[in-house]
């Protein structure tokens, strides 16, 4: 593991802890307590358990600090100046489908800025982690956005509206927009695993509409840290409010802002 700061050892501690549980429950995912939480969208017990996990173990290291969750929303803090952002289990309809493509999301916001993330996948004991200035590590290796300039030669990663969800129509005019000047279009359902994974070059961009900012904040941290861009597709607004998201290099991010631009119309 490469040197971490008393910051990042607080949040990876935080995600290695409740990674162990969530770990469990994936071996045994055919017994979880399943609740519907709306059409297509399920929350399962583990994560509740994982959340409270995170809670109590980022509570403890740094009192006084507010946080902004998936299932528990807003907690103010007596320190204004700092929130944590968090998604406990990120990618919960493959989690319950026994696909090992989840993770934990924990970010830190210090007077309304990005300064840290980390996104761990349990299942495959991968370990993303950032801090601004410090640069972006998948455990001990240090990460670099691909350095592709040729857009047919990318790969794009994106987030297809589920059932219930708005958004259909104009994602698949943007699909064709971009489908056919690429290599291949991914869709992996978890918005913080596609974002580490354009930090580490895997993926050469991603865009995505209508998510929530514990989705995307510590995957943002990475790919600014990976030396790439993330940020709202309209360039205009706070990404965390739009929710809807841009990351690559800056060849990528201008390609896909101007193909979604016309999909606009």
């Amino acid at each position: 593991m490469a040197q971490l700061s008393s910051l990042l050892q607080v949040m990876v501690g935080a995600v290695r802890k409740a990674g162990r549980k969530i770990a469990r429950d994936f071996n045994e995912v055919e017994h979880l307590q399943v609740a519907k939480k709306g059409p297509a969208d399920f929350v399962s017990a583990a994560d509740h358990k994982a959340e409270q996990v995170v809670f109590e173990e980022l509570s403890r290291a740094r009192p006084g600090y507010g946080f902004l969750m998936e299932e528990r929303g807003v907690v103010e803090g007596t320190d204004r100046s700092h929130r944590w952002i968090v998604d406990p289990l990120d990618g919960t309809l493959n989690f319950l489908h026994a696909q090992p493509h989840f993770a934990i999301s924990v970010a830190l916001e210090r007077e309304g800025e990005l300064v840290a993330g980390v996104v761990y996948n349990p299942a495959t004991d991968e370990l993303f982690h950032a801090e601004k200035g410090r640069g972006a590590f998948m455990n001990d290796r240090r990460l670099r956005v691909s350095g592709r300039r040729h857009f047919d030669e990318c790969v794009i990663a994106t987030g297809t509206p589920f059932f219930g969800k708005k958004g259909h129509a104009r994602f698949l005019t943007e699909l064709h927009q971009i489908m056919p000047h690429v290599a291949g279009i991914r869709r992996y359902g978890a918005a913080s695993l596609d974002l580490a994974w354009t930090a580490a070059g895997r993926f050469d961009g991603f865009w995505e509409r209508d998510l929530q900012p514990w989705d995307i904040a510590a995957g943002i941290v990475l790919v600014r840290e990976a030396g790439g861009q993330a940020g709202a597709i309209e360039q205009t607004g706070d990404v965390l409010e739009t929710g809807h998201i841009v990351a690559g290099n800056e060849f990528v991010i201008g390609e896909l802002r101007e193909r979604l631009k016309k999909a606009a119309g």
